[in-house]
């Protein structure tokens, strides 16, 4: 009763194994090539500005898609859940990792991080960050966030942090026009 379910059928199909030749293709072989621009289920085309950061492996200071509102809110949110524990939510460098002396964070709104291109961020929380040469005492100081956060997950908190750098490095010039008597100056 119980080996009812048990069926060699397939096992014992008549079949080629991997590498077995076989008379019935003209070239002789069972395995067949891959058909050109096949793409497998579930993985999408590559799209390596998207994925790194980088175009021809250069950081560059774009996005890959539009600036919204949405993804603002989207980076801020994912910017509190994963940076602000070691970045602070103002991303002065200042938190409770920061005040146990573990590490000490970036602070995103010195000049030399104002300077470097929005990719960079991405690349930061894509691949983190090794102080020193890892293989000669060197020390990881951030991990790579690439499996926990999303790619576009991980743009929309490099966007974030550009929009908390304008908030706290902003001037009159910045406001537009038309809004600048809503100041209150």
């Amino acid at each position: 009763m119980l080996l009812t379910a048990c069926h060699t059928d397939m096992y014992n199909q008549a079949k080629l194994q991997t590498y077995e030749p076989s008379t019935f293709f003209a070239d002789g072989r069972a395995s067949r090539p891959v058909v050109a621009g096949a793409v497998a289920v579930g993985q999408d085309e590559v799209d390596t500005f998207l994925n790194t950061g980088k175009v021809d492996g250069q950081l560059v200071d774009e996005m890959p898609f539009p600036v919204t509102a949405d993804l603002l809110a989207r980076g801020q949110q994912q910017f509190t859940i994963y940076c602000s524990p070691c970045h602070g939510v103002a991303g002065l460098g200042q938190s409770a990792v920061a005040e146990r002396g573990a590490i000490v964070p970036a602070n995103f709104h010195q000049q030399r991080l104002r300077d470097v291109p929005v990719s960079h961020f991405f690349d930061i929380i894509t691949n983190g960050v090794y102080r020193g040469d890892p293989n000669n005492g060197g020390y990881q100081s951030m991990f790579s966030y690439a499996s926990r956060i999303k790619v576009e997950d991980r743009w929309a908190i490099a966007a974030y942090i550009r929009a908390l750098q304008l908030s706290q490095n902003a001037t009159v010039d910045d406001v537009p026009l038309d809004m600048r008597d809503q100041l209150g100056q």
